[in-house]
């Protein structure tokens, strides 16, 4: 969601709404936090500029999810957020939000739908590919450079396309792209992956998966009709070369949605959100959970625990706050 003037008429014009407890972001931290507040009898909104589930959207296939052997993400994302429904959460979808007052009480949301009110907020804005920043990234993006094998990856059938990247979603997404693509080159700038062994082992006996060590992307090429190749550098020998290739999919890490709430939630050098074991942020009534805050693992299922558990906290806040019930 970015973050821009809104019109000065913005208020006279839209309704304006009150809840007990707004989330902002549905992934599943939101989803999850969504569950709780409903379930807790407090007048519970999401507010999301897409389809709920975030990342899970983009995920194809979802192992380690307690309780299901094999399950697709948007599988996961549709039925938490049915759950949610079934209960009474309300859901939201946005274009831009406009500005946060996450200090006022009560705290203050302004959108494209209008102004928002709520208690207790609940930030789960997750995070975003972060970009390679290389020559040819930006111009091709969608010609070619994409952040997402599911969504793209049936273009490139029987093509030669490059992986950026060494982590679990490099490497999955690399073994998901073998189905469409003729051969995947993972390019890392390390020697070894960082992936799960398991995930490794099923890209390393993968016989279309190839892989070159110790790379850097200098540049990413093409003509009119999308990416042809990209240049690389070997960082031991420092020897630059050109690669062919029809597309590059790039997975070198997430950035924290966070230009919203910079200047008022206090953040690591990372811009994540630091809180504390109960998901409370510096602001009273201000919790966070999911990507984008402080936590030294990233998955779905720890993010649906931040959400139960942030979402139980600003129950119990809400509970004790001054601000008069209010009627949805």
């Amino acid at each position: 969601m970015s973050q821009i003037q809104a019109p000065e008429n913005q208020e006279t014009n839209q309704q304006t709404n009150k809840y007990d407890l707004i989330i902002i972001g549905a992934g599943p931290a939101g989803l999850s936090a969504a569950l709780y507040g409903a379930r807790g009898n407090i007048s519970t909104l999401v507010l999301e500029k897409g389809l709920p589930g975030g990342e899970l959207n983009n995920t194809e296939e979802v192992e380690n999810y307690p309780g299901f052997d094999h399950v697709t993400g948007p599988q996961i994302a549709e039925n938490m957020t049915n759950h949610a429904k079934r209960f009474g959460a309300n859901f939201k979808e946005l274009t831009t939000i406009y500005s946060v007052d996450l200090k006022a009480s009560p705290k203050v949301i302004k959108t494209d739908q209008g102004d928002f009110y709520a208690k207790a907020i609940i930030v789960a804005t997750g995070s975003e590919h972060r970009k390679l920043g290389v020559a040819g990234e930006k111009e091709y993006a969608g010609k070619g450079v994409s952040y997402c094998a599911v969504c793209d990856g049936a273009f490139f059938k029987n093509k030669h396309v490059v992986v950026v990247g060494g982590g679990n979603a490099a490497v999955e997404e690399g073994n998901f792209l073998t189905r469409h693509a003729s051969k995947v080159t993972l390019i890392h700038r390390r020697d070894t992956l960082r992936a799960e062994k398991i995930i490794q082992q099923r890209a390393t006996n993968n016989p279309k998966m190839n892989f070159i060590w110790n790379t850097a992307i200098e540049s990413i090429e093409g003509d009119a009709f999308g990416v042809t190749g990209v240049k690389i550098k070997n960082l031991q020998t420092s020897e630059s070369s050109s690669l062919a290739c029809d597309g590059v999919f790039i997975y070198v890490g997430l950035e924290p949605n966070v230009e919203l709430f910079k200047d008022q939630l206090q953040l690591d050098e990372g811009k994540r959100i630091i809180t504390n074991e109960k998901l409370e942020t510096n602001l009273e009534g201000v919790y966070a959970g999911g990507d984008v805050r402080v936590t030294p693992l990233r998955q779905a299922v720890t993010a649906a625990a931040d959400g139960s558990l942030a979402a139980t906290i600003a129950i119990s806040y809400i509970e004790g706050c001054e601000i008069p019930d209010w009627s949805v």
